[in-house]
């Protein structure tokens, strides 16, 4: 009897302070609660990856210091292939990614399908970086992205392996010729700068 007295006494206890807890707790929506990094506009584009053409979401990046370039196999700068993978190496821990768009528009140096691409870039140059479906990047035919960074920047790509940087903040900061390689000092100082 004393026993099950106690156990009442006990739980009425416990009853109790949780009572008391849960009314001197703030309010759910009082305590601001971690949301999703917001994707900024430059990069609300989904692309087809170039391995399997799985569309990928640009927003997955966001957050990140991002380094846009138009790639072709059969260019004058197609070595910039190697450069460009060593730089993702070194600076991806650090928020870097290098995100680049084959495209056959200057020269038709870039003739191949998307697994001959993909294939032609593993192999030689063992690019690991995202690469994302062949795709038109000059012109009124151009891909959103390029259509929006070439409006951010006043600038279109000229030729294969144009590059455009963006910031954490998904701002547009700078864009280089085909002629700034991957090692240069100008890039590598507007990447460190960004990051």
């Amino acid at each position: 009897m004393h026993i099950h007295t106690f156990t009442l006494r006990c739980t009425g206890l416990l009853l109790s302070l949780l009572a008391s807890a849960l009314s001197h707790a703030a309010p759910a929506d009082a305590t601001p609660r971690a949301t999703p990094e917001a994707c900024p506009s430059i990069l609300k584009y989904t692309f087809n990856r170039l391995q399997d053409e799985a569309p990928q979401n640009l927003c997955q990046y966001a957050g990140k210091v991002i380094l846009v370039v138009n790639t072709a196999s059969y260019c004058g700068f197609t070595g910039q292939y190697e450069g460009l993978e060593a730089l993702y190496a070194s600076y991806k821990d650090k928020g870097l990614v290098v995100l680049g768009f084959p495209s056959n528009d200057f020269g038709k140096q870039e003739p191949g399908s998307n697994k001959e691409i993909a294939d032609f870039c593993f192999n030689t140059y063992a690019v690991k970086f995202p690469m994302f479906s062949k795709s038109v990047v000059s012109g009124p035919n151009s891909n959103p992205l390029y259509q929006a960074l070439a409006k951010e920047t006043g600038r279109a790509p000229q030729w294969n392996f144009f590059k455009y940087l963006i910031d954490r903040n998904g701002k547009v900061v700078d864009s280089f010729s085909s002629l700034t390689g991957p090692q240069s000092k100008s890039l590598v100082s507007a990447i460190n700068k960004a990051l």
